[in-house]
């Protein structure tokens, strides 16, 4: 199932000099059913902590989903959630070693054509930033292992930080989840420089939180498209106010993204 909305896309003609893209990781670059970040970042810490982690977002994915809930509520909930998982890494000993190993052996995989939309972003160097709620070290890992960790791509995410003997630290930053993700503040300033002279942005998202990976005064320079994956019957009418393009199910993949933008 697609949504266009073609006078948009008409107003707004994309080439490699004018814009930049700002894109999710977790059902967005990867498959609806693929493994998240979080799963594999944990794979190798056994029963216990997979179990653990099952129940928690059994508890809190439901809340994350619901766009009923007030944005206070979702708020401390996500802070909450985060912050459980993240403790639970460092209770069960996460290192550096488990970490890549968990991610070699997942189930992680790309959304159809999401590298050869990176590659192609790279070919004519735009820059993209990926910002993401899951586990930063994971997704430079997994870019590493699929040849996709260009020089154009920056990430904004949670990144765990190991001592010399490879052991996690106690995470003590500010959680990125789904609520609170921007690049204000984040960025190096000549990639702010260069995104500055770009006129437009793409923007693409499973969520609709994912929208404020833009500022939402550039949205009108902005082409937003959002996948939407879960409660398809229940969301589509609301997604379809909030993205100009909304691609579902066979759908929902980067071949047709390209051939409705470029």
């Amino acid at each position: 199932m697609k949504y266009i909305n073609k006078e948009k896309i008409k107003n707004i003609s994309l080439n490699s000099n004018n814009f930049y893209i700002a894109i999710d990781f977790d059902r967005t670059i990867t498959d609806s059913k693929s493994n998240d970040s979080w799963d594999a970042s944990g794979k190798l810490l056994g029963e216990n902590f997979n179990k653990k982690m099952f129940e928690l977002y059994q508890k809190y994915r439901p809340i994350e989903l619901d766009y009923k809930i007030g944005f206070e509520e979702k708020n401390k909930a996500m802070e909450k959630w985060y912050q459980e998982c993240m403790n639970l890494y460092y209770e069960y000993n996460l290192s550096n070693k488990k970490l890549i190993d968990s991610v070699n052996k997942s189930n992680l995989r790309f959304r159809k054509g999401a590298k050869e939309f990176l590659t192609k972003a790279s070919t004519n160097n735009i820059p993209v930033i990926i910002l993401s709620a899951g586990i930063g070290n994971v997704i430079v890992q997994f870019l590493k292992n699929n040849n996709c960790y260009f020089d154009n791509i920056f990430i904004i995410s949670n990144f765990i930080e190991f001592d010399k003997n490879g052991n996690m630290k106690l995470y003590q930053k500010e959680m990125i989840h789904t609520l609170n993700k921007t690049m204000k503040g984040h960025l190096p300033e000549g990639l702010v420089d260069e995104c500055n002279k770009r006129k437009y942005k793409l923007l693409i998202g499973d969520l609709i939180e994912d929208k404020k990976m833009i500022e939402e005064t550039k949205w009108n320079e902005t082409i937003l498209v959002g996948f939407l994956n879960d409660k398809i019957e229940e969301n589509l009418v609301l997604y379809k106010k909030q993205f100009d393009i909304v691609l579902t199910e066979k759908d929902a993949n980067f071949e047709n993204v390209k051939k409705i933008i470029f």
